[in-house]
């Protein structure tokens, strides 16, 4: 159909042609050398509009039947893909803003599941740091007992040497001052009653 109607508008357009030249050489040879332009030749007018008529009817036809169709299917193609390229756009943005909050939900649980190994792992710290200090507290207090436990009898040793001591420089002493010794049972008194009140 397209074929057939180009055929028609190219056999109009060589009839008009040919119809043109064939009334310009008309006009040339009734004017002789006074020939005017065809086209401004009152003569002419009538096939003039004839065949513009003619080509304005061949050329809308070909135009409605065959130029218009195409460039319509091109632009309902056209839009139908952007209608798809745009749904297509859409549903991407969708997957990804149900990524981006599978994203931020799995980022919150792995920042509480963080903050919940911390605390466990600050307790048990802290629960060792205590069973330490309780296991060193328990090692100074056997130690401070023992060694007051030594301090104690040393005390006791050495006071019961004093005694025996402080007798001996007391009967000394008053030997060298007096001349007379004294008893080592009133020496002895002595040295309890200053150890007494000391």
């Amino acid at each position: 159909m397209p074929l057939r109607s180009a055929t028609v508008f190219g056999r109009g357009l060589v009839a008009s042609a040919a119809l043109l030249a064939a009334g310009a050489a008309q006009a040339a040879a009734e004017h002789g050398a006074k020939a005017s332009f065809p086209p401004f030749d009152a003569k002419t007018f009538a096939g003039q509009l004839f065949w513009l008529a003619i080509t304005f009817g061949a050329l809308y036809w070909l135009m409605s039947r065959v130029a218009l169709p195409r460039v319509g299917a091109i632009l309902e193609e056209r839009a139908n893909t952007i209608s798809r390229d745009l749904d297509q756009a859409a549903e991407m943005q969708a997957k990804a803003e149900e990524t981006s909050q599978a994203y931020e939900k799995a980022l919150t649980e792995a920042r509480k599941n963080a903050q919940s190994i911390a605390q466990a792992s600050r307790d048990a710290g802290a629960k060792a740091s205590d069973e330490r200090r309780r296991s060193v507290e328990a090692e100074l207090t056997a130690k401070l007992d023992k060694a007051e436990a030594a301090i104690a009898s040393t005390k006791s040793k050495a006071m019961s040497n004093v005694r025996g001591l402080g007798s001996e420089v007391a009967i000394a002493i008053v030997t060298k001052l007096t001349g007379q010794a004294p008893s080592t049972a009133e020496a002895s008194d002595a040295v309890d009653q200053a150890l007494a009140q000391g």
